[in-house]
């Protein structure tokens, strides 16, 4: 294998590791990134490609990873012509990746690089077709964050097929097979923790100390996190579908014994039955569930709805 170092050829005998980094306005967390990498380098088997993903940071980031790509050769980018989000960075970072093994990182350092050389040599060593990272804790999380998402992983899990591993991160190294069994799902809605399991593949998951960002401010609001669940579970569980069915039967069975027990108490009491209040209620109940049931149908329909549209994951505005 040849690899281009300063414009020479020259003969390389080692592995190369594909590093996908998405980043969006992370100017004040590149560089200290790139030094950390470099700094655990020698103790990687394998010969390291940055690949940073720029999804249409409006920052210096851009600036940042012209500069790098000018002074490494092995530091490679791609800026979106807009913001399309993480999952199409990763998707798009995955694409690129010409490594015999692909690693997956986020660049404000929250994910350890003291453990790139053992995950590495864990996939290396055939045993493993993934070595995945996985927060032993949430300490620094604020409590409300962390409670709804350990009831998310508790709760995907008992809804959908594909389990997911509670305080798992999308830090991980993975085999190019397992790497080209992903790129097969060109799903426009996609939620990678989910796709990373559902190819399967044996995967070891290392657990680490929660960690704050070295630097800079994250992008994920309460509020995208909520988003980005929904997605998970449209995207890998037809329970809620199930569950609005079964309030359908209910409430319809629950209208029928209603009904024969106002026919029966008129015709004993011979009068009229009045009962605004409990008649209000009813259909208040009915209502929300009808509402309800069509918000979750909806949901689903427009996951359909873009799928069908067939729109690209993502548009490069530059690339290196």
């Amino acid at each position: 294998m040849e690899v281009d170092i300063k414009n020479k050829r020259i003969e390389h005998n080692s592995d190369i590791l594909s590093l996908i980094v998405p980043v969006h306005n992370e100017e004040d967390t590149i560089e200290i990134f790139y030094k950390a990498i470099k700094n655990v380098a020698p103790k990687i088997n394998a010969l390291i490609h940055f690949h940073f993903i720029d999804d249409g940071s409006t920052d210096k980031t851009l600036d940042l990873l012209r500069q790098l790509a000018q002074q490494d050769n092995n530091v490679h980018y791609i800026s979106f012509s807009r913001n399309f989000g993480k999952e199409a960075g990763l998707y798009a970072g995955l694409q690129q990746a010409d490594g015999d093994y692909v690693a997956v990182m986020d660049v404000d350092l929250q994910d350890p690089p003291e453990l790139l050389p053992e995950m590495l040599k864990e996939v290396q060593s055939g045993d493993w077709d993934a070595v995945g990272t996985r927060r032993a804790d949430r300490k620094g999380e604020a409590r409300i964050r962390s409670w709804f998402s350990t009831q998310f992983y508790k709760w995907m899990n008992k809804i959908s097929q594909t389990q997911l591993v509670d305080g798992a991160r999308d830090y991980r190294v993975m085999t190019r097979q397992m790497v080209d069994a992903i790129l097969s799902l060109s799903e426009n809605q996609r939620f990678s923790k989910g796709i990373f399991t559902w190819v399967g593949f044996k995967t070891k998951y290392i657990p680490f100390e929660n960690r704050e960002r070295v630097a800079g401010q994250t992008s994920w609001s309460f509020w995208s996190l909520s988003k980005y669940a929904v997605e998970g579970i449209v995207s890998f569980s037809t329970v809620p579908l199930t569950i609005i069915t079964v309030l359908g039967f209910i409430s319809f069975g629950i209208s029928i014994l209603s009904a024969i027990f106002i026919v029966i108490r008129a015709l004993v009491h011979n009068n009229s039955v009045d009962g605004w209040p409990s008649m209000v209620t009813i259909i208040l109940f009915i209502g929300g569930v009808q509402l309800l049931s069509l918000g979750v149908i909806g949901r689903y329909i427009a996951a359909i709805f873009l799928e069908t549209k067939r729109r690209p994951i993502f548009i490069t505005r530059e690339e290196k």
